[in-house]
């Protein structure tokens, strides 16, 4: 069988609010709090599906994402169908969160894969989408992968 090799765990965020970033994450990705902290300086939470931890939160930062820096560029959720990606769009727009784009658009000329790309309270860029089912959703950027230019 061998070593499958590495796997991403979970990905661990600063946030400048941490009661308003759980909120969110709860909200758009329908994750649970599994765990954390709320009192004293050290302010944390631990969210995931079924137990599996996937996000952490630490409130730790000021101001907003730096997009023009080395780091993160964004984080992307995969879910199950293109139904799950307009739901997420539903949500985001219901908390008042304006995709970057005009609903779900394709990943790249003639690819199935698509998503919807917003940002999170600290600026912080995100995407959701589905493996297929974009065939026809508009490409934002000719020539270019969508997520790696918004």
């Amino acid at each position: 069988m061998g070593n499958p090799g590495p796997q991403t765990g979970h990905v661990g965020l600063n946030v400048t609010d941490l009661t308003r970033s759980t909120a969110f994450y709860q909200r758009v990705l329908g994750l649970e709090e599994l765990g954390g902290q709320t009192n004293g300086d050290r302010k944390f939470a631990f969210l995931g599906r079924d137990g599996t931890l996937l996000l952490t939160l630490w409130q730790q930062s000021e101001g907003a994402f730096p997009t023009g820096l080395p780091g993160l560029h964004h984080l992307s959720f995969q879910v199950a169908d293109l139904e799950a990606v307009r739901h997420a769009e539903v949500v985001l727009r219901e908390i008042g969160v304006e995709p970057l784009y005009d609903g779900v658009v394709a990943h790249g000329e003639g690819a199935s894969s698509g998503g919807v790309f917003f940002t999170d309270p600290d600026g912080i860029r995100l995407e959701i989408f589905a493996p297929t089912g974009a065939e026809a959703a508009p490409v934002p950027t000719q020539g270019a992968p969508t997520c790696g230019f918004f």
